[in-house]
């Protein structure tokens, strides 16, 4: 099965075309840039360097957030975008999860992928490796303060030692230190970029969507909605973001 997998969720994009258990082709540009403008060519580049064209991949695999709306915006409108028009098979994954991939884990130790939310507050999840390699979650992923996160974790699992992952991570570091002490730490630097390819190969084993279903995972409403909330608390309209 050859997979074409992109994520521009956050800051990075990453694009990458597997094959069964090989990486055909990847790319990471981790500098503040338009994925509107650049994500189509870096598709393109991707097959290219894979020596593939789209006809010839069997699943499209995007990473469906939570993180930037803009960035999950585009994503998931091109990918459910090609899988519609070329009728390829696609899977939507999270963001967190496929950060998470990056970490092999332990016996011991719990993964917890993060991005910075504002305000304090951050996208989290808490995820491991089971017996057999496989990566699962323990806690849905979630839109919450770091303080409170790092209680929750130092609470419910403090037998556990607690990998931090992604480029945000340091950041809130001594937070966690702070309820967690020794046993929390820092992934290596090379893991805190998310890897399409880690998307790709999630992707074999993730089940299929339809692709007017796939919607992105914001898990928080967009600032200007907040805001226009707060002036208008007796709204009852639900969700003002559009769903794509």
């Amino acid at each position: 099965m050859k997979i074409l997998a992109f994520d521009s969720s956050n800051q990075a994009l990453t694009v990458a075309v597997v094959e069964e258990k090989k990486l055909l082709s990847e790319q990471i540009i981790n500098v503040r840039r338009n994925h509107s403008i650049q994500l189509m060519p870096a598709i393109d580049e991707a097959l290219k360097q894979a020596n593939l064209s789209l006809d010839a991949i069997d699943r499209i695999a995007v990473a469906k957030g939570p993180g930037s709306y803009t960035g999950l915006r585009i994503a998931v409108t091109i990918a459910k975008s090609l899988a519609w028009s070329q009728s390829i098979d696609l899977v939507g994954i999270s963001s967190l999860k496929t950060l998470a991939a990056n970490s092999l884990g332990g016996n011991n130790q719990l993964i917890v992928p993060l991005f910075d939310a504002r305000r304090e507050n951050i996208y989290t999840g808490l995820y491991k490796r089971d017996e057999n390699k496989k990566l699962i979650a323990i806690e849905s992923d979630t839109h919450i303060s770091a303080e409170q996160w790092a209680s929750f974790l130092a609470s419910e699992y403090k037998d556990y030692q607690i990998e931090l992952l992604g480029t945000d991570a340091e950041k809130f570091l001594a937070i966690f230190k702070e309820a967690l002490g020794e046993k929390v730490d820092l992934a290596l630097p090379e893991q805190n970029l998310p890897r399409a390819s880690a998307l790709a190969f999630l992707a074999q084993t993730e089940d299929l969507v339809e692709s007017h279903h796939l919607t992105p995972a914001y898990l928080k409403l967009a600032e200007a909605e907040e805001n226009w909330l707060e002036e208008h608390p007796d709204f009852e309209g639900g969700n003002l973001v559009e769903k794509v």
